[in-house]
């Protein structure tokens, strides 16, 4: 049974890559929205900088993964 769940958390196509890659560059974008309200200034930019960078840093290792299985 557990592994019938498990398979729904499984990302089997690139369709399905890219798709939590825009959620996860949505969410960071808005993180960083809130890092600028938070940290006016230089601060807040160059925290709103480092959000999407991690977007692209992980964004890459999914694709990577999907291709060696």
């Amino acid at each position: 049974m557990w592994s019938r769940v498990l398979r729904l958390f499984t990302i089997k196509t690139k369709f399905e890559a890219f798709l939590v890659i825009y959620s996860l560059g949505v969410g960071a974008v808005e993180r960083g929205v809130r890092y600028l309200d938070a940290y006016p200034g230089v601060g807040g930019w160059m925290l709103f900088a480092v959000c999407p960078i991690a977007v692209f840093m992980a964004g890459g290792r999914i694709l990577d993964s999907l291709e060696h299985d």
